[in-house]
C-alpha cells in the first residue's frame, strides 16, 4: 500500500493554488508520472532531496520528496 495516499500527496501538490484557480494535479496518473520521472532521475545518479535508508527503493524516495515539497510538479502549458 502506498502511503502517503494520492489524495494527500494531491493535497500536497495543491496546497499553494488559490481558491478557484486551475488546480497543478486533478489526477493520481499525474502523480504516477511526476514520481516514476523522478525515480528514473535518481535511478541515472540523481542525489536524492530527502534522508532515506539505503534499502529505500527510487520510488518511495521520490513519493517522500513529493511529499516533503522537495520537488513541484508543473503543468506542461507553465512557462517556467
Amino acid at each position: 500500500m502506498l502511503h502517503p495516499s494520492y489524495t494527500d500527496l494531491m493535497k500536497v501538490v495543491n496546497q499553494d493554488v488559490e481558491e478557484g484557480a486551475t488546480k497543478i494535479v486533478n489526477s493520481r496518473y499525474s502523480i504516477v508520472l511526476a514520481t516514476a520521472k523522478r525515480a528514473r532521475q535518481i535511478i541515472a545518479g540523481a542525489e536524492p532531496l530527502v534522508m532515506h535508508k539505503s534499502e529505500d527503493k527510487p520510488l518511495s524516495i521520490a513519493i517522500e520528496e513529493l511529499n516533503k515539497g522537495k520537488i513541484k510538479i508543473v503543468a506542461e502549458d507553465s512557462e517556467q
